[in-house]
């Protein structure tokens, strides 16, 4: 499958927190977490749990710099 995200991140799903409809999947990538809300159904399809392999995509229409 070809995607036209750009801005993927290699990670691990750290846990998965399914809530009726929707779930927080929480992602290390680096030593930092990333958490994604999803739908219940895509957990399932994906098969997700801790310690799989992941990519996280990030499309946005802005990207904030701190320093």
């Amino acid at each position: 499958m070809k995607i036209s995200t750009r801005n993927q991140l290699k990670a691990t799903v750290k846990s998965v927190d399914v809530n009726g409809l929707m779930a927080k999947v929480v992602l290390d990538v680096g030593g930092q977490s990333i958490t994604s809300i999803i739908t219940a159904d895509a957990v399932a399809e994906l098969g997700l749990k801790p310690g799989d392999q992941v990519a996280a995509l990030v499309k946005a229409t802005s990207v904030s710099i701190g320093k």
